[in-house]
């Protein structure tokens, strides 16, 4: 039996997260998701109530992050989860609009498992998630 996971889908953008949980769906993933539209929020629910992140340590965590955020780039929340002992081994997926060669090798510097562009058309936005959802599926911890 597997565990379910918790998605953690930060995403200021209403209708690509909608897209986004619909092609998750589609792609049988029928874990608990979580949206943020602002990185502050985010932050305090993944390092709960002290701060420390201790109250979700042995919570299986996947984060799906856009760096455009109105409050806060997204960088700043992937170092804060990866410099974090408590949540740094949560897997983190960029899926964001830039392509920018510096954004993509700051965030893997930084620690993101995968970067994904969205795409803009949205049959091409729609394959490239259900195509996330089944990496998603082979990231569950068992």
């Amino acid at each position: 039996m597997s565990t379910q996971i918790t998605i953690v889908m930060i995403e200021d953008d209403e209708g690509h997260a909608r897209l986004i949980e619909r092609h998750l769906r589609r792609a049988g993933i029928d874990d608990e998701i979580v949206p943020f539209t602002t990185g502050a929020p985010a932050l305090e629910y993944l390092l709960g109530p002290d701060g420390t992140g201790a109250a979700n340590h042995d919570r299986p965590f996947v984060l799906l992050l856009d760096l455009s955020l109105p409050d806060m780039h997204g960088a700043h929340i992937l170092q804060t989860v990866k410099k974090n002992q408590n949540l740094q081994h949560s897997p983190v997926v960029v899926l964001t609009t830039t392509d920018d060669k510096y954004e993509v090798d700051r965030c893997y510097s930084l620690g993101c498992n995968s970067y994904v562009v969205k795409p803009i058309n949205y049959e091409a936005f729609g394959q490239a998630i259900q195509n996330l959802g089944a990496l998603l599926k082979t990231m569950k911890p068992v």
